[in-house]
Parts: C-alpha cells; structure tokens; sequence
C-alpha cells in the first residue's frame, strides 16, 4: 500500500521524466516516443522505477540497418536510456531540487502492456 506520499512523489516523476524525454533527450534517443506509463517508489524514497512506453518512429542515430518499429529497436532505445540514466537523474534533479531532499536513484523497465494488448486484439479479430 502506497502512502500519500510516495503517490505525489510518483506522479511528480513521471510528469518530469515525461517532459525531459520529449524536450531534452530527442538527439540522444533519436525520434522515438517515449511515455512514461508508470512510476513506482519504494517506501523509503530512494529507488524509483520507471516503467516506459516505447513507440520507435525512426531509426535510432547509432543504426540505420534496423526496421523501425521492432523489438530490437525497442531494446536500443531502452539500452540508451539506461546508459544515460545519470545524466536523467541529473537532469530530474534540477527539477525537483526545491522539492524533494533527496533525488531518488531511476530504474527503467520497459512496459509492454500496449504490445500485448495489442496481440489480443489481433487474436480476437482472427
């Protein structure tokens, strides 16, 4: 059971985490939408897991050899992500350094929650 607390702090995150992606992480993750879908804190405020939606328009810059749109394209925006999860934290923490005292350390999943809802559509309409 989540507190008060650890509901505000979440939404907080998310919201931020959202706008850092669409305005200041575009050249690095290239033209993928990414949405956070969820955030989760533990109870002592150090860990926040974020779970993101990935809608890959384009190529990644790294790679061109790749469709757009698969899976592999979805693991290399979800790689890069995580490779610059400091300079997130970074970022997230001008954000909030009014807010909270301490800057909670970003763990990011991939939510495939639209994948397989999708999959059963398509199941159902077969």
């Amino acid at each position: 059971m989540d507190s008060t607390r650890q509901n505000k702090i979440s939404r907080l995150i998310q919201q931020d985490l959202g706008e850092i992606f669409l305005k200041e992480m575009k050249p690095v993750l290239g033209n993928s939408l990414i949405t956070v879908t969820k955030v989760r804190i533990t109870p002592d405020l150090s860990i926040a897991r974020a779970y993101v939606s990935i809608f890959p328009i384009g190529t990644m810059p790294e790679t061109a050899d790749t469709p757009a749109g698969t899976k592999a394209d979805k693991q290399l925006v979800i790689n890069a992500i995580l490779t610059y999860s400091a300079d997130i934290r970074r970022r997230l923490g001008l954000r909030e350094g009014k807010q909270l005292r301490i800057i909670p350390t970003l763990e990011f999943y991939l939510d495939d929650s639209l994948d397989y809802i999708e999959n059963i559509e398509n199941l159902l309409k077969q």
